[in-house]
């Protein structure tokens, strides 16, 4: 069965990297029919707060990435602790006490010297004395895991076959001097445990997923299917790291971005399909193929969401918003006409009010000086209302006749009186849905 997995930190909001991140691995058990894990990476106590778990659960729930169960890493400390030991006894897992400080020092000795700026396991050489002094003079150390210094070759879903020189690369620290278990050795272990079959990340862990290879081979487990799809960019190119925290989904929600619309954009960004606008995510899943996507950067315009939200609000049904036109105070007699008239002419549902409000109270005028009087007479002979789809016809038509006024010149001037805009939906539907007389 095809088991893939969404794993965040609760350290922050999620964002749309995030998301791509998300929603890839959900399509992809979606579209198998099997399983998709929510798992919490906080093994960081200090920077992980429940506040963000509640709203990394609310931003999915909202765009439907229903996961089949929950998993918080901070309930399996005593898992990750076993497989440790498990390294230790194999000879792959040594402590070490070198300080920030002289960590840099060497990293810019040995690229002074032209090599690859990687730890050069002088802890290795530490006799039993000397690493009791160290321990007694700095504490515990960090506990790095020793790499076989070979080719690391994988196939990957999105780049192909990939090839890692195990030798240009520091062995990671997997358990910190504070004793915190680091993500590279828990997601070993928990992408073994809870039989995850697909692993889609950024490009960004291209080298993690390097170093966990040899991990999972060093504790007898499989790897799983990798694939690494390109970082996002802004508009023209520029790192997105920086405006992420402007690209919260809490926020893209909060300015009327509708979830589909979202999801179908991220869908197929960066692929070599156009981008669709779907109404399910079972449309999604069947359309979605990794192999459609590349290693380039991907650029995304948060600017690019207001359109695919407009399109599928014109889409809704009445039943999708009818909640909200009821709290603004549409009758309901007009609820239907209201909306088919205001569906068509919003970007986002918090545009739905602003029309209710034309329509119940009316606009304020737009009116040129050499249409003034002509706006005054139609105005008189326009009826109290309510009024009905044949209003704007027989009003129109009888200012026609006594004023000799037609075409163009007839019915802008009346359209912006009536509702202070250039263009908008059909009068016809707009006189039935006025609750006041328009005045000047």
């Amino acid at each position: 069965m095809t088991v893939t997995r969404f794993a965040p930190s609760p350290t922050g909001y999620l964002h749309v990297g995030n998301l791509r991140t998300a929603l890839f691995n959900f399509l992809i058990a979606k579209k198998a029919g099997g399983q998709f894990i929510l798992r919490l990476d906080d093994t960081d106590p200090e920077r992980s707060k429940q506040e963000y778990a509640d709203q990394i659960q609310r931003d999915l729930e909202w765009l439907g990435l229903t996961w089949d169960r929950i998993e918080k890493q901070s309930e399996r400390l005593d898992r990750y602790a076993t497989a440790a030991d498990e390294l230790r006894e194999k000879g792959r897992f040594y402590e070490a006490w070198e300080t920030p400080t002289e960590l840099d020092l060497k990293r810019k000795k040995q690229l002074n010297m032209g090599l690859p700026p990687v730890y050069d396991r002088a802890a290795l050489n530490l006799s039993d004395d000397e690493q009791a002094k160290m321990r007694a003079e700095r504490g515990q150390g960090v506990w790095r895991f020793k790499l076989n210094q070979e080719r690391i070759e994988w196939t990957d879903g999105i780049l192909g076959d990939l090839s890692i020189d195990a030798a240009s690369v520091s062995d990671p620290v997997l358990i910190r001097q504070d004793g915190q278990v680091l993500y590279t050795i828990a997601s070993v272990v928990d992408d073994t445990d809870m039989g995850v079959t697909h692993v889609v990340r950024g490009s960004d862990h291209v080298t993690n997923t390097a170093t966990q290879i040899q991990i999972m081979e060093a504790l007898g487990f499989s790897a799983p299917s990798f694939a690494h799809h390109s970082l996002l960019t802004g508009p023209q190119g520029e790192a997105l790291s920086k405006r992420l925290g402007t690209l919260a989904l809490k926020d893209l929600r909060d300015n009327g971005v509708e979830a589909m619309a979202l999801l179908s954009h991220m869908a197929r960004l960066g692929s070599s399909q156009p981008i669709e606008l779907c109404e399910t995510l079972d449309q999604l899943a069947d359309g979605f193929d990794l192999n459609h996507f590349g290693s380039a950067p991907t650029k995304f315009d948060v600017d690019d969401l207001y359109p695919l939200t407009a399109r599928f609000l014109h889409t809704r049904p009445l039943s999708s918003v009818s909640e909200q036109v009821a709290e603004i105070g549409v009758p309901d007699d007009l609820a239907e006409t209201f909306w088919n008239v205001a569906r068509a002419n919003i970007t986002t549902r918090k545009d739905i009010a602003g029309w209710w409000h034309l329509f119940r109270d009316g606009a304020t005028p737009l009116v040129a000086d050499e249409d003034r009087e002509f706006v005054a007479q139609a105005f008189d002979m326009l009826p109290e209302p309510p009024y009905s789809a044949d209003t704007w016809k027989s009003w129109t038509d009888a200012v026609k006749e006594a004023t000799g006024r037609k075409g163009k010149g007839l019915f802008m001037p009346l359209r912006k009186a009536v509702t202070g805009l250039e263009r908008g939906p059909e009068m016809a539907d707009v006189m039935q849905l006025l609750q006041k007389k328009p005045a000047l």
